[in-house]
């Protein structure tokens, strides 16, 4: 298995996309620490689950856009599982509206956790990164972070800036041994888009998307893995969309 012997921390990972990631790093060998913030029965059960797999787990609770809690996160996952390897910086928060009608502190809220979290988390474990001359860091950013959608300024501000910080990591970190690469996944159906899903159950973005599906939670997380193993070890500061041909495409990719 590629991660036998590791140990990665997955921020936000007690649903969704975290979830499927901590249960993929897993199957290959991972041991993993499970962060939640509110979340604790569900990451008990992200725990439990890989260790009837015959892994080892362990849910680590913390708010990644305080820099205490992700330096804490970091020293319980090191005291509890042996060591840290990979981090994957998960976590994240949208509350959309139309900038008109945005709470001043929106913005806010959704940028100390989107890429306040990322910086955090990165800066914490960077020290133990540093003095082993390796580790990995996966930022799961979105398509939103390269392209506008009305009603997610604030949402995609902030995964511009995990973008943005994902290839300066990249740059600074290479002398070390530290990789730092972006998943920007594009519409998947999590409780984070749930709103953009409400007016017709999502039939109306699925039209627009190449492949005409939704990325499944899996797809993405298959992804993560892959930059966090071997077979990405020359791989640093790319941002890998998983978005079923988004990106691709001008406007909804119809004929004017």
């Amino acid at each position: 298995m590629k991660f036998e012997g590791r140990v990665a921390l997955v921020t936000g990972g007690s649903r969704g996309i975290g979830r499927a990631i901590c249960e993929a790093l897993a199957a290959e060998g991972a041991a993993v620490a499970v962060n939640y913030r509110s979340g604790r029965a569900q990451a008990k059960e992200v725990v439990a689950a890989i260790e009837a797999g015959g892994g080892r787990a362990l849910a680590v609770s913390g708010d990644v856009s305080e820099y205490s809690d992700a330096e804490r996160m970091v020293h319980e996952t090191v005291d509890g599982l042996g060591g840290l390897h990979v981090l994957v910086n998960n976590a994240g928060i949208s509350k959309d509206a139309l900038i008109y009608n945005m709470d001043p502190g929106w913005w806010l809220d959704v940028m100390r956790i989107n890429f306040g979290g990322v910086f955090n988390c990165t800066k914490a474990s960077l020290g133990h990164f540093m003095s082993q001359r390796e580790g990995v860091i996966v930022n799961i950013s979105s398509v939103m972070g390269e392209v506008g959608w009305v009603g997610e300024s604030n949402y995609s501000a902030s995964k511009g800036a995990v973008n943005a910080f994902t290839r300066c990591c990249a740059v600074e970190f290479a002398r070390f041994g530290i990789r730092v690469n972006a998943v920007l996944p594009g519409f998947s159906p999590t409780d984070l888009v749930a709103g953009l899903m409400d007016k017709d159950g999502g039939k109306g973005i699925k039209k627009q998307l190449p492949m005409k599906e939704f990325g499944d939670v899996d797809e993405i997380a298959r992804v993560a893995v892959f930059l966090a193993g071997p077979d990405a070890n020359y791989m640093t500061g790319s941002l890998v969309a998983v978005d079923g041909g988004a990106l691709a495409q001008l406007g909804v990719g119809k004929p004017l």
